[in-house]
């Protein structure tokens, strides 16, 4: 692992006072050891001039579908069921253990160059291994779990059905094999869908299992008025209510969207300390609608971002998502609202305290993880610089393209552009390669 000195940055830190300082970053063994200036540490080491550049904490993605990357461009134009039967999981269901590596990589490229260093990803029922592997391989941090699908559903390909013990074995056994990985860099989540595809048995064992191994759950919930009236005739109650009901709803729990929340939920959210990811570009493109988040925050219930996947986005974006944030409330809530700290907050050390790792990752400090994104914003369309607020130009202003390099770990993953971990022409081969294969087996609609 190589030593790393930064020097002359612009250095973002959010840390608890949200501190902005001019100066250098000291890497040893992975870790931040030092911030100040002029540090002299004893060499040898690898110096970084960040001259001119704006050094922040790697975002955090708490919603991604790595094995969904693939199908890009596959599920436009569709509101969510619709998008599901006829597009994703038809798909899904023909995906193999190459396409699922290769869908993997190929996100996970998109999301380093853009600066992301954590995902909470949510991979397919078959095949997850393969995505595992990928991201062993590429050194992102990430929260990753098998999707869990064990309800019968004519409308559900077969292959994606599954039996629920075998559902609940595998994914033990894919926790045994990965969570902890590479000195916790990979860390398991269980991943059932949603209440609609899921048991109650699948999931009240998945609430036990997680509590034994003491792992986050991820999983969806309020997104589309159709799914929550799906759930309403099966249960007799609301998404947030019967996950609550049957004791899934507590800390270790990250949902995905919850848009459609009435007021129990948005108190059972805060009281059981869930997490939620709100996903703005995918809630928009599918026309699920704009969450409540303003309410969400000034109720101090936890809330980060996500891309979501990438035929419901269709980037993998921390700068799209910050940008799209803040604008949707605007026309509602006043100018404002959702001020541009705010939703920094919620891509860095949000991100961090939603999967538990905030005393980890997530903000720029002496004892964290140097997981760090690098940007230039020496460009037309940053400036002027003078006396702006830099983190107004990041969230209002920058975009992927400003993202020079990207640490996590300690490790460069990508370096002025370049990647080091993967081979970018295999990977855009290989998808396309992929991509082909499953639409000649896939029954689209």
């Amino acid at each position: 692992m190589e030593r790393l000195l930064i020097r002359n940055a612009e250095i973002i830190t959010m840390n608890a006072t949200e501190e902005i300082l001019q100066g250098d970053i000291w890497i040893e063994n992975g870790m931040i050891a030092a911030i100040g200036r002029q540090l002299n540490p004893p060499g040898p080491y690898r110096v970084l001039d960040a001259s001119g550049r704006t050094v922040i904490p790697g975002f955090i993605q708490t919603h991604i579908h790595l094995c969904q990357t693939l199908f890009r461009g596959r599920g436009d134009d569709l509101e969510l069921m619709d998008w599901l039967k006829r597009r994703i999981w038809p798909l899904e269901a023909a995906h193999d253990e190459e396409s699922v590596y290769y869908s993997a990589l190929l996100g996970i490229g998109e999301l380093i160059s853009s600066g992301t260093t954590t995902i909470v990803d949510m991979e397919t029922v078959n095949h997850t291994g393969s995505a595992m592997q990928a991201i062993a391989e590429s050194g992102i941090r990430a929260l990753s779990g098998k999707v869990m699908m064990d309800r019968k559903d004519a409308d559900i390909p077969l292959p994606l059905q599954e039996d629920t013990l075998a559902s609940l074995q595998e994914s033990v056994d894919l926790l045994e094999r990965w969570n902890g990985y590479d000195g916790g860099r990979i860390r398991y989540a269980f991943s059932p869908r949603f209440v609609v595809s899921c048991t109650e048995h699948l999931l009240t064992e998945v609430r036990d299992l997680s509590a034994k191994y003491g792992v986050m759950v991820h999983t969806h919930a309020s997104e589309n008025l159709g799914e929550i009236e799906i759930v309403q005739a099966a249960t007799g109650m609301r998404n947030v209510v019967y996950l609550d009901h049957i004791g899934l709803a507590n800390e270790r729990l990250i949902l995905a969207h919850c848009i459609w929340l009435d007021e129990e939920e948005k108190r059972i959210l805060h009281d059981r300390k869930v997490r939620v990811s709100h996903c703005p570009g995918s809630n928009l493109k599918l026309a699920s609608g704009i969450a409540e988040t303003p309410d969400l925050l000034a109720r101090d219930i936890s809330v980060s971002l996500g891309a979501d996947g990438a035929p419901c986005n269709n980037n993998l974006d921390m700068f799209n998502e910050m940008r799209l944030a803040a604008l949707i409330q605007k026309p509602h809530h006043g100018p404002t609202v959702m001020d541009a700290r705010t939703v920094f907050r919620m891509a860095t050390i949000g991100g961090a305290k939603a999967v538990g790792m905030e005393k980890e990752i997530g903000s720029i400090e002496v004892g964290k993880k140097a997981d760090l994104a690098i940007l230039n914003l020496m460009n037309f369309h940053t400036f002027p610089s003078y006396d702006v607020d830099p983190i107004s130009r990041i969230v209002y202003s920058a975009t992927r393209a400003d993202v020079e390099t990207t640490i996590v770990g300690g490790k460069i993953l990508m370096d002025k552009g370049l990647m080091t971990t993967l081979d970018k022409s295999i990977v855009l081969r290989e998808a396309d390669n992929s991509i082909k294969r499953l639409m000649k087996r896939s029954v689209l609609v």
